[in-house]
């Protein structure tokens, strides 16, 4: 993850480099070589997407093109906070790390669960979810698109919910393969022990705005960044608000920076005629640069 880009671009490698000094373990070795099984361990793979995600904006940056406005979807918006300033690069990979390893431990492995919901309206899923709890925690974890809702809690209460939106016609329901119920109320003790991280760390007002996960609104501030990130922890992404916010606020070029293209799918099902362009290596680095600028690829 992030090699091919690190290697063409000594912007994206930089970055790379300041996070294993950051963290004090090689973090671009274990992206780079693995092996998937530690990276997969929400502790690693945490800083090792906003690693990959700030150094996909630090090329773009080194080929002459800066954001405007950003936004990104949950860990995603640690990345934004610090394309925009907002955030310091060490600080927050190291932020992160610790972020993982809290919503870990925040519900014993296998206790919890997410699914993903598609074809069902939100209403109809808050009232699935609503039946299915029956004393334990079911809720909206994700709002990423129209008609593609993401559910977080119990594994028992997941279950069920799963079984009620296929009786009300969902088109479709996946478990997803996640090691905690990210995103709902079971993550409270996360959210309370990153407060008391996020007291550490010091925070910049926003060179341009963010548009945040929980409300979809635009911080602009440094005294909004802290609260709303923990809030952030155990309240559903609303995804779909901050793609339409973002158009609302001028946004006419999408550039989904990091590893994966799954946001740039979501958007074609959010919003109309718009386009989106991934960057993850040197080659999307090419593609996104001559649609921005109208050069050649």
């Amino acid at each position: 993850m992030g090699h091919a880009l690190a290697e063409g671009s000594p912007a994206a490698a930089a970055v790379w480099a300041e996070a294993d000094a950051a963290l004090g373990f090689p973090i671009s070795r274990l992206c780079f070589e693995g092996p998937a099984a530690d990276l997969a361990l929400t502790a690693n793979t945490q800083p090792a997407v906003l690693t990959a995600s700030v150094a996909a904006a630090a090329a773009l940056a080194e080929r002459g093109v800066a954001a405007g406005l950003v936004a990104g979807h949950s860990l995603g918006e640690y990345s934004a906070l610090v394309v925009a300033g907002a955030l310091r690069f060490p600080e927050a990979v190291r932020l992160v790390r610790r972020r993982g390893e809290f919503m870990q431990e925040a519900v014993p492995v296998g206790a919890g669960a997410m699914a993903a919901l598609l074809g069902v309206e939100l209403a109809v899923v808050e009232q699935v979810c609503a039946e299915a709890a029956q004393g334990e925690v079911v809720g909206v974890a994700n709002i990423n698109a129209p008609g593609q809702i993401v559910i977080a809690g119990h594994r028992g209460a997941v279950e069920r919910a799963v079984a009620g939106a296929a009786a009300r016609g969902g088109r479709k329901s996946v478990m997803l393969p996640v090691s905690a119920p990210f995103h709902c109320a079971l993550m409270k003790p996360a959210a309370d022990r990153l407060a008391a991280e996020l007291e550490r760390v010091t925070v910049a007002t926003p060179r341009i705005p963010v548009v945040r996960n929980v409300d979809g609104g635009v911080t602009t501030t440094a005294d909004e960044v802290k609260p709303f990130l923990v809030q952030q922890v155990a309240s559903p992404v609303r995804w779909t608000d901050c793609a339409e916010r973002l158009a609302r606020e001028g946004a006419t070029a999408f550039l989904e920076v990091g590893p994966g293209r799954v946001l740039t799918g979501l958007l074609k099902r959010t919003l109309e005629g718009v386009r989106g362009y991934p960057v993850e290596d040197p080659a999307s680095l090419d593609r996104a640069v001559a649609a921005v600028t109208g050069g050649p690829a």
